[in-house]
């Protein structure tokens, strides 16, 4: 048996409630449409589809069927042969790191990953426009760290290390591309947007939570390796973790942005849990982030976003904070279980946090309205909208970390 828990083997479908049954619903929507489980040309776009491998496993988990599973690793390898390639469309052909056929194979993510933007990327010589540039390929850090989570799921649910590895090859390349020191001696920055063989800067200003999310799913990838069986020991990440933690030195995670604040939330919570699976040395980290959260969505509820017509809201972003206010009650219910650890600053936080937790059934409701979803605001980013809403209806697949059996 696998150290850790999976979902493959031959059982029988298991009862499944609402919720479930309507994530399943929509993520075989989300595969027939863009070419996963159907022969139509495969569109493939890497945020998306990093969540949706992650909730293929936890469907897989959820339901004890086979193709929920298959259909996650079917999509990790569509990806990788996909988004890990140029475009057709591009003069250059191949492997985005350069590698040849059969090693591009056994490291297909040594090169990063292309975001999937309609748009070839900017050449070096067009000038910069920032309307333009939103639809033309490239690179995006935190893209990148959502698809190392997506693959440390994978390695976490199937037991195989290589998802693992692949994982902490695409953090040790996304770490040396992006980062940079704007002056000898200053705390690291991370580029936002880098050209697809990573070679030069699109966008040279920094995410606002790049380096917070980067450093926390390095330490969860270190974790998973350090407790897989058979795991390459290289590249072990830790240099490139206190690269993170120097670039993390005066960061502002306050954001009233529904996006940022469930990323905010979800760092959270995954930090939690490695503290509880071993990690030592983050309990302040971790009342940081929930003090951010917390004032950041006092103000976001009070702005009145929330309740403007569909036309002026985007559901991926409002669905961002919902699974993180999700990722908030299993903190909360792990801090009831399990008082003595977690702090007493954080229980309080998180005590206040639960004030706001009908606000994720509140986003779910109005998304899943048939009404709403006639918006243009909805069908514009359907692939997105309807998988984050699958996340956020059946979330265990993207927010816990499995474990040994």
């Amino acid at each position: 048996m696998d150290a850790w828990k999976t979902c493959s083997g031959h059982q029988m479908p298991r009862m499944m409630d609402k919720r479930t049954d309507e994530s399943l619903a929509l993520m075989m929507s989300f595969a027939e449409r863009t070419g996963l489980s159907s022969e139509r040309p495969a569109k493939r776009y890497l945020w998306t589809d990093a969540f949706a491998v992650c909730n293929f496993l936890g469907l897989a988990r959820a339901t004890g069927e086979d193709r929920c599973r298959e259909l996650a690793l079917r999509l990790v390898d569509q990806v990788h042969h996909t988004l890990g390639r140029y475009r057709a469309d591009d003069r250059r052909s191949g492997w985005i790191s350069g590698l040849a056929e059969n090693e591009g194979d056994a490291h297909p993510t040594s090169g990063g990953l292309r975001i999937g933007k309609t748009l070839p990327e900017r050449g070096p010589g067009e000038p910069f426009d920032e309307r333009l540039e939103w639809e033309q390929d490239g690179q995006y850090f935190h893209y990148l760290t959502k698809w190392m989570h997506a693959l440390d799921q994978a390695a976490r649910a199937t037991g195989r290390p290589r998802f693992n590895l692949w994982a902490r090859e695409l953090a040790e390349s996304a770490q040396r591309a992006f980062s940079w020191r704007p002056a000898p001696g200053a705390a690291p920055r991370l580029y936002w947007k880098m050209s697809v063989d990573l070679k030069r800067p699109l966008v040279s200003s920094m995410g606002q939570h790049d380096s917070l999310d980067g450093y926390i799913t390095f330490l969860t990838l270190r974790s998973t390796a350090a407790r897989l069986r058979n795991c390459a020991a290289e590249p072990v990440l830790e240099d490139e973790t206190r690269q993170l933690a120097a670039a993390m030195k005066g960061g502002e995670w306050f954001t009233t942005d529904p996006l940022g604040l469930g990323t905010v939330l979800v760092d959270a919570y995954r930090l939690d849990q490695l503290m509880r699976q071993g990690v030592s040395g983050e309990a302040r980290l971790l009342e940081t982030l929930l003090a951010a959260a917390l004032a950041g969505l006092e103000q976001y509820v009070a702005g009145g976003e929330i309740n403007q017509p569909a036309e002026y809201r985007l559901a991926f972003r409002e669905l961002g904070l919902s699974i993180g206010l999700h990722a908030a009650e299993h903190m909360s219910q792990a801090a009831e279980r399990e008082p003595g650890a977690t702090k007493p600053e954080a229980r309080e936080r998180l005590q206040t946090l639960m004030r706001y937790a009908s606000l994720a059934a509140a986003i779910e409701a109005f998304w899943q309205d048939p009404e709403h979803r006639r918006a243009h605001t909805w069908f514009e980013h359907l692939d997105i909208n309807e998988v984050m809403l699958a996340t956020s209806l059946a979330c265990d697949g993207f927010l816990v970390l499995g474990g040994p059996e």
